[in-house]
């Protein structure tokens, strides 16, 4: 997969993610929302916790994708790549 291509693609996933997290979550109290953001902010932790939502939100934008695509997911492909991804085995391959 080009550059270009997997950059475009890690744009859809958060994008996805962000929809799916939006309308599954409507209906949240606004004051809640603004209290737990409050909380974040004052944490030391703020980047890992960001590229952590980062991860979440491209994780849950791939479910979002393929719970409506047309197409069912291959899963034990998407475990298989998880996987490869999570163990760094990906930087190994030429």
């Amino acid at each position: 997969m080009e550059p270009d291509e997997e950059f475009a693609e890690q744009v859809v996933l958060v994008a996805a993610g962000l929809a799916d997290l939006v309308l599954s979550t409507v209906g949240t109290a606004v004051g809640t929302a603004v209290d737990t953001a409050r909380g974040l902010l004052r944490r030391s932790d703020t980047g890992d916790l960001a590229a952590e939502a980062g991860q979440d939100l491209r994780a849950r934008g791939r479910l979002a994708l393929d719970r409506y695509t047309t197409r069912p997911p291959a899963h034990l492909e998407l475990l298989a790549r998880q996987s490869r991804y999570a163990t760094g085995a990906h930087a190994h391959d030429g």
